[in-house]
């Protein structure tokens, strides 16, 4: 007669039903748990690090501010006496008027200088961005013979520098009848800024995963689908970071601006608030209304688009 047998557990040791019923509890348990977020893992910064962005901040806001008090301030008085007086003195407060604002605005025609500037800068802004995000995907996803020697050629001319082509270039528009115009500037602009687009922009494309390139040519799309269709949103803060780059440089421009362009009736912002400084030094109240005037623009675009500048700048430069 044979007899059933039962197992007997053995003391310290684990039976079969208990290590289900653990790892079902363990199992639930990291289900519920919530992963750790990179904000949670990280550490508050260092006091030190704080204490130093915050006297950079104040380095750059002092100058912007006491630019604008000046603006504000008679000539007699600007130039008897620093801006910090106004403190020093609140009887100086009577004193600030918008006069120099009202002064540059008859003079200059300044409306107009802001519209040509506007004019200059966004077509100078928009193309570059646009041939050198066509550049990049050649560079980072086709191949060609050459590929690597066009890239180290074109990277190369960023240390060639801008004024050195200035006579070729303003013999060239002479010929073609393009000096005092807009495209004049346009193409001048697009030429400096194209070594430094194709970089920054390629150097993005390349941290992109190729398995979205592969899927999309498994799906039998273009070149041009997948670049304008999935590189392109992807490529959004390095596009971002180098039109900011580009619209500040362009606006803030006075010498391709007053070489190819020069005074007249499309003259931009910075020829114009260049032909308000005599030749014996007047007008210098006027220059610091008309350059607070010039600044409001592009700290309004930076502030727009500043989350996109330091991802795009950094994405590229370490790949791991």
């Amino acid at each position: 007669m044979s007899q059933a047998t039962t197992a007997v557990p053995v003391p310290g040791q684990a039976t079969e039903a208990d290590t289900k019923a653990t790892g079902t509890r363990r199992g639930k348990g990291l289900r519920g748990r919530k992963a750790p977020s990179a904000e949670d893992a990280g550490a508050p910064a260092p006091l030190w690090v704080k204490i130093a962005v915050a006297l950079i901040c104040l380095a750059w806001f002092i100058p912007v501010f006491g630019l604008f008090i000046t603006s504000l301030r008679p000539r007699d008085a600007a130039q008897s006496s620093g801006w910090w007086t106004l403190f020093t003195s609140p009887s100086t407060l009577t004193q600030l008027t918008a006069e120099n604002y009202a002064q540059i605005i008859e003079q200059t025609n300044l409306p107009t200088a802001f519209i040509n500037s506007l004019a200059i800068s966004i077509p100078a802004t928009i193309i570059p961005v646009l041939i050198a995000a066509f550049a990049a995907y050649a560079f980072t996803f086709m191949r060609f013979p050459f590929r690597n020697a066009l890239l180290v050629l074109v990277v190369a001319l960023l240390v060639v520098p801008n004024q050195v082509a200035l006579a070729p270039i303003l013999n060239i528009y002479g010929s073609l009848g393009l000096n005092g115009t807009f495209a004049a500037a346009w193409l001048a602009h697009i030429g400096f800024a194209m070594s430094l687009a194709i970089y920054l922009i390629r150097n993005y494309m390349s941290t992109l995963p190729l398995e979205i390139i592969e899927s999309a040519k498994i799906d039998g799309a273009s070149h041009f689908q997948t670049f304008w269709k999935l590189i392109i949103p992807m490529s959004v803060p390095a596009l971002a970071a180098f039109a900011i780059f580009q619209f500040l440089w362009v606006w803030n421009d006075l010498l391709v601006a007053l070489v190819f362009v020069g005074p007249g009736t499309n003259q931009p912002l910075t020829v114009a608030l260049v032909s308000l400084l005599g030749q014996e030094g007047q007008g210098t109240q006027l220059l610091t209304a008309g350059a607070f005037f010039t600044m409001v623009l592009p700290i309004v675009v930076f502030l727009l688009l500043q989350r996109y500048f330091v991802r795009g700048l950094t994405a590229g430069s370490v790949k791991g």
